[in-house]
Order: C-alpha cells, then structure tokens, then sequence
C-alpha cells in the first residue's frame, strides 16, 4: 500500500499564482492568487518578482494554517528551459540559473520552479518540475522543415498530453508505452501529439510555429503572404509575432476567442461564426490526419482533451471527420495542478525515478535528497 504523500503545488500564470495542496491525489487545499498589473510591473527584476510571489504564496499558506513541515516534496510549473525528454526533474543549479535566465524564452510558469526550490530548500525536502512545454521526444526526420538552417520545435502542451495519455492508457487497459496514441489539446492553442510507445515523436510547435489555427493563434499560414505581411508598413516584430499568437485565428476571424460566445452566436444563426467554427475543426481534424501517417495508420486511440474539448458541437464535427481513423476517448479541460502532483508523488512513492536536468538520465535513488 502506497503512503500517503504530502506536495506543495505552484503554477504561476501571467497575473495569478495557483497554490494547492495534495495528499496522495486529494486536494487539501487550492486557490488562485490574483496579482494586480500595477503592482507587477512595479517589480523591475526577475528576483524581485519571484520573491514577492513567493512570499505571498507562503503569507496565503501561513493564513490557512498550514504546517509546512509535513509536506514531502514542492513541485513547480516547468518554464522555457532546455529541451528536455519528458519526466519529472529534480531542480538542480542549472535548471534554477535556466529558469531565471529563461533559457529557451520567458513565461510566467519559469517562476514555478524558482519558488519551489527556494521553499523546499528551506524545508530540506526535494523539489521538482514536471513535463514543462519544451518537452522533447521528436525523431529526427520530424524535425526537417523544408529549408536549410531552421528546425521544427517541438512546444506544446506536454504536461496534459502527458497526463491525459495515462487515462486513456487505463481506459484502453494497456501500457501508455505500449501504444500508439494522438492527442490532440484544444485550446488558446491548440497541439496535435502523435504519441509512439511512450515517446511524442511529433508535434505541431502550438505557439508561432504551425498547425490548425485556434481560438486565438494564426497556426500556418501560406509563406509568401507571411512575409508581405512582415515588410508592410508600419509592421515590427513584436506587432507580427502578437498576430500570430494572441490576435490569430478565431480573433481575426469573429472578434473573440470565448468559445461560449461563439457557440451562441451559432445558436442564434450566425453563419459567420459557423463556418469558422467549423473551418478550425477542418483544420484540425487535417493535423489528426496528418499525425496517423506517421504511424502509418496504426493508431490505437484518438485523445481529444482541453477546454473546447467541453464543447459537444466541436466534438461531433471532429467526430464525423476522425471517428473512421480509430476510437475517440475524451477528457475535457485539463488539470495542471493534479498533473504536477502526481509527477511528483510517483516519486517519492518509486513509482518513478526522477530524470537530471538537463541530460534527462534517471537519477539514481540516494540522490533524492533535498533542495540543496
């Protein structure tokens, strides 16, 4: 019978710091902690702003009384750090100077596994992150683009993906490394993973990279257009790359990336909105397509999960272009905070041996020691 472990969660975002407390796989404790943009943008250093998380995160901890000392492990959001093989990572010294460094880029979850070293090394009690974004389990022959000098990326959802492809491996009742799996998370962004036997060996770069558009990203687009585009008036690179991730795809389109809005409007007769509705599930059901190739159409299971995943008008028209591929299982949303917990409990139950940053070799058991 497996103890019962006790983990600190912590999953920065943009303006909030999610915190949530879990025993085994019980939430004792969650919240969300709102930061105002003022008082952020008065923090003028990246030590300056994951000390004043942190010490609100502990003030929040120290409000609702609870004891510190029993907790076995802190697990953060992972950032834009190297490209790593998925796992659950001990922070080390290199993996602490990438986050603060942001070392592939910057993103508020780079702050996840600063505050969680720094608690965890005052409790001496080990730290981790989990299946951060820049997961990366390509083949080789995935990663050739088409033009000399630049390489397909693999950025995409990998903590859900991950964690959804072990429910549907339990619901399929066979290994997740024994099948052949495509996820597909659905939503600011949307990624198509092909998962063979454990491995994502390719993906679709989800944020200015390709693929189907989505709520709020460009996906691909046709080349030559892009590059008119980038040398027309008054264009600079911040305003393109905004374009592409944050004013894309449904939000050119229609003016909103709410897909509660959209599917009332197409209640209501838009068919405005219907047909793009329905060009972005066209486009994505194109990208499932594309993923069964590679497995050469032995495809054991179609995943579709995120938050337009809750969405049965989505569901049904990606149904009707997919179901002739293989079954579809489907996990709406997607829980982040759970999916960090059970990283890091499988841990320190052995159910799985933590991997050293950033060769991604598994760690040998007595080198669980503290944050130190």
């Amino acid at each position: 019978m497996e103890s019962r472990q006790r983990v600190l969660v912590i999953n920065p975002g943009s303006t909030s710091t999610k915190v949530a407390i879990y025993e085994s796989y019980t939430p004792l404790f969650t919240t969300k902690i709102e930061h105002s943009l003022t008082e952020l943008q008065s923090l003028l250093t990246v030590e300056d702003q994951y000390d004043f998380r942190k010490q609100v995160v502990l003030k929040t901890l120290d409000e609702e009384g609870i004891n510190l000392s029993k907790l076995n492990a802190v697990v953060g959001r992972g950032g834009l750090v190297r490209p790593i093989p998925s796992g659950t990572y001990t922070i080390n010294e290199m993996l602490l100077e990438d986050l603060k460094n942001g070392y592939s880029g910057w993103h508020a979850s780079n702050y996840g596994g600063i505050i969680a070293y720094e608690i965890a090394y005052q409790l001496n009690i080990p730290s981790f992150i989990v299946d951060p974004v820049v997961v990366d389990e390509m083949d080789a022959i995935a990663r050739v683009s088409g033009l000399q000098g630049i390489e397909r990326k693999s950025i995409f959802h990998a903590l859900n993906q991950k964690a959804t492809a072990r429910l549907a491996a339990k619901a399929l009742g066979r290994a997740y490394e024994k099948l052949n799996l495509i996820i597909v998370h659905m939503g600011g962004g949307i990624t198509v993973g092909v998962h063979k036997e454990g491995r994502v060996i390719d993906v679709n770069d989800g944020l200015y990279g390709e693929g189907p558009f989505s709520p709020e990203r460009a996906g691909t687009l046709p080349t030559g257009a892009v590059i008119d585009l980038c040398f027309s008036e008054g264009m600079t690179r911040e305003k393109a790359l905004s374009l592409m991730a944050g004013s894309g795809g449904l939000v050119s389109y229609l003016g909103t990336q709410d897909g509660h809005v959209i599917e009332r409007k197409i209640e209501m007769g838009n068919e405005e909105a219907a047909f793009y509705y329905k060009s972005m599930a066209y486009q994505i059901a194109k990208e499932v397509g594309a993923a069964s190739a590679v497995l050469c159409g032995q495809v054991d299971g179609i995943v579709l999960t995120g938050g337009l995943a809750y969405s049965q008008h989505l569901i049904s028209l990606l149904t009707t272009r997919l179901e002739w591929i293989s079954d579809i299982l489907v996990y709406p949303g997607e829980d982040e905070m759970l999916a960090l917990a059970k990283g890091a409990i499988r841990v320190i139950n052995g159910k799985e041996t933590p991997k050293h940053y950033p060769s991604g070799k598994l760690v040998g058991e007595l080198e669980i020691t503290g944050g130190k």
